[in-house]
Order: structure tokens, then C-alpha cells, then sequence
């Protein structure tokens, strides 16, 4: 009897081997499997990178160009916009060389009480140039009105603040050109600035 017991047994162990081996085995591969798949994943993340950056290449080379083309554009269109108000200011000098002073601020005050913007900074430019008029004839020095007024002092002139206020609200309409927002209280206020300083040379 115990014979067979040992042949029974040897025969269970025989057939639970193949089984342990047969699980390794698809272990294995299913290990191989996984390796393969997380490999492609990284594969196309690499992809999508490399895609990514060649795109956001190619979008900042564009917006470069574009940059380039646009401050081109607008150098143009400010040094247009300030040969067009040099031009209006000769002219207006023009115009009104040896004209009444009465007539000079009448059209000043003309264009400052316009409904229109646009009026409103030719009210300033032909101020600013009454102004550099005023300075030229009582021999201040300098190539332009604000050298000019740096050769002033407070004791000289007490409104000199306002010419240098005034002077300024007209070199923002200069160089901002059509982006220089000036509204209706700004313009009055400056054309008084203006008019302020007339008044202590006498031209009014």
C-alpha cells in the first residue's frame, strides 16, 4: 500500500510543476507587454513635445515679424503726424505774422470752443505757437520754446510753470499724435495756462 502512495504523490508533483511554470512564463510576458506600452506612451509624449516646441517656434517667429513690421509702421506714422503739425505751425505763423494779437487769440479761442478734438489741439499748437512768437521777440535764447523757457526763471516770469504746463500738453499731442487722448476740461485748461502767460508779457 505504500507503494502507490508514493507514486501518487510523485504523480501530484509531477502534474503542479508544469503549472508553476506555465504562470512564470505569462508573468513574463505580460511584464513585456506592459514594458512595450508604457514605452509608446513616453514615445508619443516625446512626439507631441517635439511638435509643441516647433509650433511655438514658428508662432514667435511670427509675432516677431509682426512686432517688427508694426513699430516700422508706427515710426513712420509719427514722424508723418509730426512733419504735418511742424507744417500747421508754419503755416499758422505764416498766416498770422503781423497780424493783431487780438486776431491771433481770437482764432485760438475760436478753435478751442469747438465740439471737435481735433480742434481742440490745433487751439494748442497755435497757442504753443503765439507763445514761442512772444519769447523770440523779448530776446530769450534758444533753438526751440523749451530751451527757451529753460532760460527763464520764476522771477523772471511768475506764470512760467503754466508756459512749461501748456508746453507740455503740446509736445503729448506731438508725439502721441491721434493716440494722445485730450479731452474738453484739459484743452480749457490749457489754453487758460496760455492765456495766463500772455497776459504777463502783455499780449493780450
Amino acid at each position: 500500500m505504500q507503494p502507490a502512495n508514493i507514486v501518487s504523490s510523485s504523480t501530484a508533483t509531477s502534474t503542479v510543476t508544469p503549472r508553476i511554470g506555465d504562470f512564470d512564463l505569462a508573468g513574463m510576458v505580460e511584464s513585456a507587454q506592459s514594458s512595450h506600452t508604457f514605452g509608446g506612451f513616453f514615445d508619443f509624449l516625446g512626439s507631441v513635445w517635439t511638435v509643441y516646441t516647433v509650433m511655438a517656434f514658428i508662432v514667435c517667429i511670427i509675432f516677431l515679424v509682426m512686432y517688427v513690421v508694426a513699430s516700422i509702421k508706427y515710426k513712420l506714422y509719427s514722424d508723418l503726424f509730426t512733419q504735418t503739425l511742424r507744417d500747421q505751425e508754419e503755416l499758422y505763423d505764416q498766416t498770422y505774422r503781423g497780424a493783431a494779437k487780438s486776431d491771433r487769440l481770437a482764432d485760438v479761442l475760436k478753435h478751442s470752443a469747438s465740439d471737435n478734438p481735433n480742434d481742440w489741439k490745433l487751439a494748442i499748437i497755435e497757442a504753443d505757437v503765439i507763445l514761442d512768437t512772444i519769447l523770440k521777440k523779448k530776446g530769450y535764447a534758444g533753438g526751440s520754446l523749451g530751451e527757451r523757457l529753460k532760460s527763464i526763471s520764476p522771477h523772471q516770469l511768475s506764470t512760467l510753470n503754466d508756459a512749461w504746463e501748456a508746453h507740455k500738453v503740446r509736445n503729448n499731442i506731438a508725439h502721441a499724435g491721434s493716440d494722445f487722448v485730450l479731452t474738453k476740461r484739459m484743452a480749457e485748461e490749457t489754453i487758460s495756462r496760455y492765456q495766463r502767460v500772455f497776459s504777463e508779457f502783455g499780449e493780450l
